[in-house]
């Protein structure tokens, strides 16, 4: 119940602060993402790499590299909403490509929390500034606020759909590893790209710094 209830409850959280707060994309929310993609980083690399890994296959390589090549496919549509980036604010037609790669993304990061909780925080945590800037943008935007909540609600039951989909009995025990290698390769995309994108031209920023080793530093103590 918890792997269903926590990532809805984060993308609400978001929604929530972008109708009230009506946050622009400043310094802070930039330092909430940068933290959020490190402490994903952390707990996929501490937590999510060994279990994968124990099995010694080499093919898990393999799947890893194509959750990683999918998530770039998937970047064409979204232009990079999972990780920060948000375009065409005054957009009035609903946005499929967007809605379309951001809800494949979702239902993938949804598989493997149900058996592992550190996954489950580390996109919880990554949900709430990703959703604070998507419904922004849509906020912001010329599309009617019912396109902007259906967009919201559906995008925020993808993750869980995700793990309900991975508990079901023809997801052998078997594909367990290969599916959770191809998560692997999306989370380690998105949480990388968050980190080496959200400075103002890569420049040296030591309160992005602070907040990436705090990041770190939790998850590994979790």
């Amino acid at each position: 119940m918890t792997a269903i209830l926590l990532p809805i409850f984060a993308v609400l959280i978001g929604f929530s602060i972008a109708i009230i707060a009506k946050p622009t994309i400043n310094s802070s929310i930039k330092l909430l993402l940068s933290f959020s993609g490190a402490f994903l980083l952390a707990i996929t690399i501490f937590e999510f790499l060994p279990e994968i890994y124990v099995t010694q296959n080499k093919e898990i390589g393999i799947y890893i590299i194509a959750g990683l090549l999918v998530q770039i496919l998937l970047e064409f549509g979204s232009k990079g909403a999972e990780h920060g980036h948000t375009h065409q604010k005054n957009t009035t037609h609903f946005p499929w490509f967007l809605f379309i790669s951001l809800c494949v993304h979702a239902l993938i990061e949804g598989f493997p929390i149900s058996e592992n909780e550190h996954i489950l925080y580390g996109i919880v945590v990554h949900k709430v500034p990703i959703a604070i800037i998507i419904s922004s943008f849509l906020l912001l935007s010329k599309m009617k606020l019912w396109q902007s909540i259906i967009f919201i609600i559906v995008f925020a039951l993808m993750t869980p759909l995700g793990s309900f989909i991975n508990q079901q009995e023809f997801i052998l025990e078997s594909y367990k590893a290969p599916i959770n290698a191809f998560v692997v390769g999306v989370l380690l995309h998105v949480s990388t790209t968050i980190l080496f994108e959200s400075s103002k031209n890569h420049q040296f920023n030591a309160s992005k710094l602070g907040v990436i080793l705090l990041g770190f530093i939790i998850a590994y103590y979790l």
